[in-house]
């Protein structure tokens, strides 16, 4: 499964900055970050916003850990459209190795090369001067020259030609095998890559890393070490109900109210994979599709799938849990 490209490795959240273009300029304080980070629909805590600010101005990575849907992934998007940098996504997957983050040779434009040379230059198959010492030096260095070079997403993102700094965003870590975080620590400490045929390649600025995690497995210290760390947790009701007014504005009061609560309450439960942030906007979304005005039984019921992601925990959901848990959520609204 090879790095997400657009076309080398950019998911842009905006466009990129042209060349001596500067980047929007980073917030001044914890409460500047959590403003524009709102005014981008990012509904962040004082606690991030305090550590997203500190990442920025200390230049560190940041380490954001939790469950799925909680946002994480989102915070890296919403930086890069903030700041006005292009956004480089690096998703993680078990076998990842340098040629899938990093960057690999062009084979076959090097064996087209190679070619190319043993014809000589009147292609009557004057070959001597390639197989001489020389020859072979020359041709030796032209095929490790940058014209062969797949640039992959860790490169790309401290290329030092950039002139603005990216984003980039190294996705579900967790997922990666152990060994990859060891080639990971020259980027983070040094922000270099060493090619063995090219030597070091050393970014001007640092990008602006962020790090995922589902902690389906413990990431090394000497990863965590080099980042600022962060769990992003569950928002609590009332950031939550800030998140979908602003995410599903069509949803009314009463609804978006009662979704809230539901879902809130969903997750005191011993599920297997409780439903996130994610899950709430879609259901959100999908509820609002269907002209729900308030929630009933055989509506949630129809819909657990937009909530909840495996067979067990919907049937751990049943009709007489559902509206067991709606009582709750009328008899909490009442005693407001």
């Amino acid at each position: 499964m090879p790095a997400v490209t657009e076309p080398a490795a950019h998911l842009s959240a905006r466009p990129a900055a042209a060349p001596g273009e500067a980047a929007t300029a980073l917030p001044a304080s914890i409460e500047e970050t959590q403003q524009r980070l709102a005014a981008l629909d990012y509904v962040a805590d004082r606690r991030l916003a305090t550590v997203v600010y500190l990442a920025l101005k200390l230049e560190r990575p940041l380490f954001l850990e939790g469950e799925p849907g909680t946002g994480k992934t989102e915070i890296a998007r919403t930086l890069a459209a903030m700041l006005g940098r292009p956004l480089i996504r690096l998703q993680c997957y078990e076998g990842l190795d340098l040629a899938g983050a990093a960057y690999e040779w062009n084979y076959a434009r090097q064996m087209l090369e190679i070619r190319l040379a043993g014809l000589g230059a009147d292609g009557n198959g004057a070959a001597a001067h390639a197989e001489s010492g020389t020859g072979r030096d020359a041709l030796a260095a032209r095929l490790f020259d940058q014209r062969f070079l797949i640039k992959r997403a860790l490169l790309d993102a401290i290329d030092p030609a950039r002139a603005v700094p990216p984003v980039l965003l190294i996705d579900e870590l967790d997922r990666a095998d152990e060994p990859f975080e060891a080639f990971l620590l020259e980027v983070l400490s040094e922000w270099q890559i060493t090619i063995p045929e090219l030597g070091p390649v050393r970014a001007l600025h640092p990008p602006i890393v962020v790090l995922t995690s589902n902690r389906t497995r413990e990431i090394h210290d000497a990863v965590k070490r080099r980042c600022l760390y962060h769990w992003v947790g569950f928002p609590d009701a009332a950031r939550e109900a800030e998140i979908l007014r602003r995410r599903v504005p069509g949803a009314g009061a009463r609804l978006a109210g009662e979704i809230v609560a539901f879902v809130q309450r969903l997750r005191t439960l011993d599920l297997y994979k409780l439903p996130g942030v994610a899950e709430t906007i879609e259901w959100a979304r999908a509820l609002r599709e269907l002209d729900a005005i308030q929630l009933d039984p055989e509506i949630v019921q129809s819909t657990l799938g937009l909530l909840l992601k495996y067979q067990d925990d919907i049937a751990r959901v049943n009709l007489e849990e559902v509206q067991r848990l709606l009582d709750q959520v009328r008899q909490q609204a009442a005693a407001v």
